[in-house]
């Protein structure tokens, strides 16, 4: 019996020999989950250029034969005439920044509000409703936010305001803030929350009240956190489609006031590439336009990097 029990291996060295298999498997793995992770962490960077080179591919035949300046500078969008087609975007651009523009004026201030009272103000099982209710807000489509547009919010307007329509700029500007407000919520209450407590515990050692807490402490440690909540919101709102071509009215021109319909680039692009047969000219300007609200957007995050970048160098002088 002891010669057999001597044969046998003993429990740790079964165990021992499992690992040396298990770390072998894991060495080897190593290379192939490594570059998974490096793919995963360029799959964003490499989808935006994929998108963006499809966007400019469909585009880049016509850049040629557009004349810049009319393109630019004239409001006359008349691209099925059959007479003389009119690719003007000027009336477009207006329209996209007047409604982006009112949108980023209400949503800033009651989003960054809003996660304030969420983050530091709010406790207990009414913070708790809150988020639930916001992520709510954000999950809400947007064709739904359309149809409160033009359903509800379009009669107040013309109630209130005395307009022929509630359909206009002013209504299609609520409509982006409210669809603006939760992701400004969302990443502003944790950018605030990111505030390390020792922060707070200085300033009430110091005496200062809590309003005084948040933009003498929580302000400035959390800016780019907060910049970032607001540039998202931004970014929802000159990229939504479905609700602005409902809400605004989608009339070509330049609004004046802000009960004027507008039109914006991209509801101009959602309600006319339908249409269009692919490879004629109003579908390639459709793609132009498209070259036209990648630059917007890459535009506005440069120059809010480099304000962020302007504030650290201010900082660390």
């Amino acid at each position: 019996m002891s010669r057999v029990k001597q044969a046998t291996p003993s429990r740790a060295t079964r165990s021992g020999a499992l690992q040396r298999v298990i770390h072998a498997w894991m060495d080897a793995a190593e290379p192939v989950i490594v570059g998974l992770i490096y793919l995963c962490g360029w799959s964003a960077i490499l989808f935006v250029l994929a998108i963006f080179f499809f966007v400019f591919r469909e585009g880049a035949p016509i850049l040629g034969e557009l004349d810049l300046a009319e393109f630019f500078g004239s409001k006359n969008w008349r691209p099925t005439s059959t007479v003389e087609p009119q690719y003007g975007i000027l009336a477009l651009m207006a329209g996209t920044v007047s409604v982006t523009l009112l949108a980023m004026l209400l949503a800033v201030p009651l989003g960054l509000g809003a996660a304030v009272y969420v983050s530091e103000f709010c406790t207990g099982k009414w913070k708790e409703t809150l988020k639930v209710v916001i992520e709510l807000l954000a999950a809400i489509p947007s064709v739904v936010w359309g149809f409160v547009g033009i359903v509800v919010l379009g009669p107040l307007i013309s109630h209130f305001t005395g307009a022929s329509s509630g359909i206009n700029l002013l209504n299609g500007g609520i409509i982006l803030a409210l669809m603006s407000v939760p992701i400004i919520v969302s990443v502003g209450e944790d950018a605030l929350k990111a505030v390390p407590d020792s922060y707070r515990e200085a300033a009430v050692s110091l005496g200062a009240g809590r309003w005084e807490i948040v933009y003498r402490v929580l302000f400035p440690a959390a800016k780019n956190g907060l910049l970032a909540a607001v540039l998202l919101g931004f970014g929802r709102a000159i990229g939504e489609t479905m609700a602005v071509l409902m809400a605004t009215g989608h009339a070509v021109k330049i609004p004046h006031s802000l009960l004027d319909p507008v039109c914006t680039l991209t509801a101009t692009i959602a309600a006319e590439l339908g249409e269009t047969v692919k490879g004629d000219d109003h579908y390639r300007v459709l793609f132009v336009i498209g070259i036209v609200l990648f630059i917007i957007t890459a535009v506005v995050n440069l120059i809010a990097d480099l304000v962020v970048k302007g504030i650290k160098g201010g900082q660390n002088a």
